[in-house]
């Protein structure tokens, strides 16, 4: 404890200092900071969350000499508007993620096309990613994996804030046929050196690929670099094992007792914890601060077979029931976060940001709205914050959460005519009412859950009763007062165009690997849900 304590005292004075004063008094410089994120990984799909095949020996291991967080929220249920709020801190419907084609429309297309890369926008030159403000401290950043905040030149992750990128701008959809929709591009920093299915294989049939391999392996050497550097870094380690088509290698497919989607978890278990081992190897541990977590719940829409598990949480990904957006969070940080402990801290992938830069010593930007809390005093001192989190689907604020109550005002699966065709973000769970398949509208009497007595949003609380009027208070406030404080930024889901496809990436003339484009022709994009 005596550890923890000086260890806290420090960083108070790193808070205090900033990276500049530390470096003028030749104090330590502030930690590495390495962010874990995982695509479509849902709460229920770790040992240390209740996993009955216990196939996550090293996550688990990361959370007994770490922090749990069982409370901890996407800022979406979808990725790419969860991945901009991560960066951004800010929720999706200030950064400009999400659309105004239809009410309370996740920016996903109809499984017809089965990927977003028609869509025109992306990143907004005028949002400050944490990359780029973590290069003020002396940071050097990459990230590993999918970025999938614009595909398009200016939406370029080295353009915002990365020095170096291996990866792809969308997920690893496919393959096609390059003439009606190219395949997926792969890039090493400004380049691509070869696309998804073609030069970086993923075997349809078998889900047998390298690619969590590769990602490893450029998350080793990356840090291996960093060892004789002079400065702290920021990896942003973003791996899309889990999101279907799952994949996995040779030598982890068919070892899982949960099929093809258990192999993909038992890899990523296995990779981070060699990523893990290294930095104890160059002692590099007691220096870098790590968070594990995902973009989304589990997309139970591809249930039983590419899918995770929500655990005792309501539907899945697309959906703003808990298991949309509540996700597995792991933090470890040895020799400053207490060992063995859980936060009841309801936390936000939207936290990473602010928690980041205080790591850094560096401050919020002040000219715009912050959601994102600093969990240090969660983190180092235990201390519990009070905050709400809000669940948007596009343009529509679905539901909050405060404490303990969670209060819908609308709800909504998808449409009676896509669940009759099979697609089902809820399968296996039919609560009347709830799990509409028509918008229902309940703003003037929110279905309100208490969600430690019923994290399965099964019952809600009786309209009549005291706590429920209790409940009801508190959240109205809550909702006025972020209402309030709202500006959208421009939406960047509502205009797809096929000319803008992955047809000719940069570098692409160096590999012969150039595609010509069709003809330009901007439409509304069409969001069924």
């Amino acid at each position: 404890m005596a550890v923890v304590v000086a260890a806290t005292r420090g960083w108070r004075l790193l808070l205090v200092l900033g990276a500049a004063g530390l470096a003028v008094l030749g104090a330590p410089q502030p930690p590495n900071i390495l962010l874990l994120l995982m695509d479509d990984m849902g709460w229920g799909d770790l040992g240390v969350y209740g996993e009955p095949s216990k196939e996550t020996p090293n996550l688990d291991q990361m959370a007994a000499e770490g922090m749990l967080f069982p409370n901890f929220y996407s800022a979406n249920p979808l990725c790419s508007p969860s991945r901009a709020a991560l960066l951004t801190g800010r929720l999706p419907i200030r950064n400009g993620f999400y659309t105004t084609n239809g009410h309370a429309r996740n920016g996903t297309p109809a499984l017809v096309a089965y990927t977003p890369q028609e869509i025109v926008g992306g990143i907004p030159a005028s949002e400050h990613l944490l990359p780029e403000l973590l290069k003020k401290a002396g940071y050097a950043t990459k990230i590993i994996g999918k970025w999938h905040l614009g595909h398009r030149p200016q939406f370029h992750p080295l353009k915002h804030g990365f020095d170096e990128w291996f990866g792809s701008p969308n997920c690893h959809f496919g393959p096609y046929d390059n003439r009606a929709r190219p395949n997926i591009p792969v890039y090493k920093d400004w380049e691509m050196v070869g696309r998804f299915y073609e030069e970086f294989p993923i075997n349809p049939k078998t889900g047998e690929s390298n690619l969590t391999q590769v990602y490893l392996q450029e998350a080793l050497d990356f840090i291996k670099r960093q060892k004789a550097g002079q400065h702290p870094f920021f990896l942003y380690w973003a791996v899309d094992a889990t999101h279907a088509p799952v994949y996995a290698s040779r030598a982890f497919l068919g070892t899982s007792l949960r099929g093809r989607y258990g192999d993909a978890v038992r890899e990523i278990d296995d990779s981070v914890g060699k990523i893990l081992s290294l930095l104890r190897d160059l002692r590099m541990a007691e220096n870098t601060f790590v968070f594990f977590t995902s973009d989304n719940g589990a997309a139970l829409v591809s249930a039983p077979h590419e899918a995770g598990s929500n655990g005792p949480f309501l539907c899945g990904k697309q959906t703003t029931f808990e298991g949309g957006m509540r996700e597995p969070a792991i933090a470890w940080w040895p020799g400053h976060i207490p060992t063995g402990q859980v936060s009841h801290q309801l936390g936000s992938i939207m936290d990473l940001f602010t928690t980041s830069l205080s790591l850094a010593g560096l401050k919020p930007p002040s000219d715009r709205v912050i959601d994102g809390l600093d969990l240090l005093p969660a983190l180092l001192q235990g201390r519990l914050m009070d905050r709400p989190i809000f669940y948007y689907r596009g343009n529509t604020l679905m539901a909050v959460t405060l404490s303990q109550y969670k209060a819908h005002f609308w709800t909504w699966t998808n449409s009676w005519e896509e669940f009759s065709q099979g697609i089902n973000f809820c399968p296996g769970q039919n609560i009347s009412g709830v799990t509409t398949h028509t918008q229902e509208e309940h703003t003037n009497l929110p279905l309100i859950f208490h969600l430690g007595r019923d994290p399965g949003e099964k019952f809600p609380l009786s309209f009549a009763s005291a706590e429920y009027q209790d409940a009801l208070s508190r959240i109205t406030l809550v909702v006025q007062q972020h209402q309030e404080t709202l500006t959208p930024g421009q939406p960047q889901l509502n205009v797809c165009d096929q000319a803008v496809m992955n047809w000719a990436p940069l570098g692409c003339e160096k590999l012969g690997k150039c595609l010509p484009p069709p003809e330009s022709l901007p439409v509304k994009c069409p969001w069924p849900h």
